[in-house]
């Protein structure tokens, strides 16, 4: 397990805004890009409130459909994921980070463990 730093605003892949309030602006805010070494956490919040779905992969499994149909309450699914194996961190569809399941005020959560650097 490597162990890397959470990504900063750059490695999150979104663009950097500044508003310009000016005093001789139009009514409407002007938005512009900010110099890449002045970027702060500041600078993202225009997107702070975007909705977005996360999801944890515990596992996957292949079965057919009479085997679904065929299961009753407290049948097992078998996973393709062992018991402490990393799961699979998503934010809309793409994968983002690897972590762990951990239990906490008595519900599961995940921590993230690994973040995945996007090749684009």
């Amino acid at each position: 397990m490597s162990e890397e730093t959470p990504p900063d605003a750059n490695d999150l892949g979104l663009d950097q805004f500044n508003e310009n309030n000016d005093a001789d602006t139009s009514a409407s805010n002007s938005v512009t890009m900010a110099p890449d070494d002045d970027r702060t956490a500041q600078d993202l919040e225009a997107v702070f409130d975007v909705p977005v779905t996360v999801s944890a992969i515990l596992g996957r499994s292949l079965m057919d459909v009479s085997e679904l149909l065929s299961m009753d309450e407290g049948s097992i699914i078998p996973l393709d994921r062992k018991v402490g194996e990393a799961i699979d961190i998503y934010v809309n569809n793409r994968h983002i980070a690897r972590g762990e399941v951990v239990m906490t005020e008595g519900r599961l959560g995940v921590t993230m463990t690994e973040i995945i650097k996007s090749e684009s």
